[in-house]
C-alpha cells in the first residue's frame, strides 16, 4: 500500500483550511485517511502551520511520499533536513552531536527568516496605514476647503443683499432728482420764442360815438 502525506481540505468555500494527513494514495482527497499530523492555513501572512515533528519524520523514514505542497512545508518545518541528518548518522557520515549541532544552526537561521518575513509584513502594513491615511487627510482637507469656500460665497451674496446702498449711489440719485425739479421751474426756449399776445387797446375819447 502507498501511503501519501497530502492535504485534506476543509472550511468554506473561498475560506478554506487544510489538514495534513497520511493517507492510502488511492483514496480520495478529502476521504478516509489514516492519521492526521498537523494543519495549514494559507488565508492567514505568514501561512499558519501546525505539525507535529516526530509524526511527519516517522512517516517519512517509513516511506510515505509526500505531495508537493506537503514537501514544501516539510521543509519549511525543518522535517526534510532532520531526516536527511538522521541518514547521515546512519551512513556513519557524522555523529549524532554533530546532526543535532547542524540541525539546531539551520533551525536558528530558519527562525532569523521568518522573523525578517514578520518584521517585512509589519513593515509594510504600517507603511500602508500611514499612506492610507495621509490619502484621507489630503480627501478631508479638499472636501473642508471647498466646503469653507462655499461658505463665503454664500455669506458675501447674504451680505451683499441686506447692505444699504453706497453713498455714491446715493449721491447719482440725488443729482438726479435735481436735474428733475430744476427741469419742471425753468422755461423751455419755445416758451421764451412764443410772442406774447398784445391787450387790445382802449377806445380814444374823440372818436365819435356811432350813431343810433
Amino acid at each position: 500500500m502507498a501511503v501519501r502525506i497530502r492535504l485534506a481540505r476543509k472550511g468554506r468555500k473561498k475560506l478554506a483550511y487544510y489538514h495534513i494527513v497520511v493517507a492510502d494514495s488511492r483514496s480520495p482527497r478529502d476521504g478516509r485517511y489514516i492519521e492526521k499530523i498537523g494543519k495549514y492555513n494559507p488565508l492567514t501572512n505568514p501561512a499558519t502551520i501546525e505539525l507535529d515533528f516526530d509524526k511527519a519524520l516517522g512517516w517519512l523514514q517509513n516511506g510515505a511520499k509526500p505531495s508537493e505542497t506537503c514537501r514544501a512545508i516539510l521543509s519549511y518545518q525543518g522535517v526534510l533536513i532532520k531526516k536527511h541528518l538522521l541518514e547521515g548518522v546512519k551512513k556513519g557520515a557524522f555523529d549524532d552531536a554533530e546532526a543535532t549541532r547542524r540541525f539546531e544552526e539551520w533551525m536558528k537561521q530558519n527562525e532569523t527568516k521568518i522573523e525578517a518575513k514578520r518584521s517585512g509584513l509589519e513593515k509594510s502594513k504600517e507603511d500602508e496605514m500611514v499612506r492610507r491615511l495621509a490619502e484621507e487627510k489630503k480627501i478631508n482637507d479638499a472636501r473642508a476647503e471647498k466646503l469653507a469656500k462655499r461658505q463665503a460665497e454664500i455669506a458675501a451674496k447674504e451680505e451683499a443683499a441686506t447692505k444699504p446702498d453706497s453713498p455714491a449711489e446715493e449721491s447719482v440719485a440725488e443729482d438726479t432728482t435735481a436735474e428733475a425739479d430744476s427741469t419742471e421751474q425753468a422755461p423751455s426756449v419755445e416758451d421764451e420764442q412764443k410772442p406774447v399776445a398784445e391787450e387790445p387797446a382802449p377806445p380814444a375819447a374823440d372818436e365819435e360815438k356811432p350813431q343810433e
